[in-house]
């Protein structure tokens, strides 16, 4: 059983460690933990982690975030996942720091990678796992919050709720969505 994981984020130095590139820090989190590395590859740097007789693809498209949904498809039809194996990894603003939310559909929330997924497959019926970054920003100051660095505090604070979402990667592709939201979502 094929699985294609996808952390959404933003290719190049500046956007490192932005809140806006959770998704691809918990897969590289991921790879790391599973000795697994990632390859440039079209759309995007790719791997493949092995989990219980499951194969895991890891992506981290390089379309930046506003073409996001042209890395997804891509690597759905290349590695012939299946719709319900697929699941995004997003930052979302309406979540506090740190929250952690499965979802099996949803709106995109104003959010541009989510957007440009829903605009290509034409509906919102696919996984996601919302991580909260909080929303601690004067009005207007959305996209310079998103894209902005951690705090110290937050900086801190990460590591083991990026660990808890490599948790719930693994559970939603051993457990599946309903058990994996049953287990993480009311914690």
């Amino acid at each position: 059983m094929k699985y294609l994981i996808v952390g959404l984020g933003n290719i190049g130095a500046q956007y490192h460690d932005t809140r806006h590139n959770i998704g691809f820090t918990v897969l590289d989190t991921f790879a790391k933990v599973s000795n697994a590395f990632f390859e440039d590859n079209r759309y995007g740097a790719t791997c493949e982690v092995k989990l219980k007789g499951r194969t895991l693809i890891l992506l981290k498209p390089s379309t930046f975030m506003n073409l996001s949904g042209m890395a997804v498809r891509y690597w759905m039809n290349k590695e012939k996942i299946e719709l319900e194996n697929l699941l995004i990894i997003v930052d979302d603003f309406a979540l506090p720091f740190g929250m952690l939310r499965l979802k099996p559909r949803g709106s995109d929330a104003g959010h541009n990678g989510l957007r440009n997924i829903q605009d290509i497959f034409g509906h919102d019926n696919y996984n996601r796992l919302r991580f909260g970054i909080g929303n601690d920003f004067p009005q207007g100051m959305q996209s310079d919050y998103v894209l902005g660095k951690w705090t110290d505090e937050e900086s801190e604070a990460l590591p083991p709720r990026v660990e808890r979402a490599v948790e719930i990667v693994k559970s939603f592709c051993l457990a599946g969505l309903q058990n994996t939201m049953n287990q993480y979502n009311n914690k």
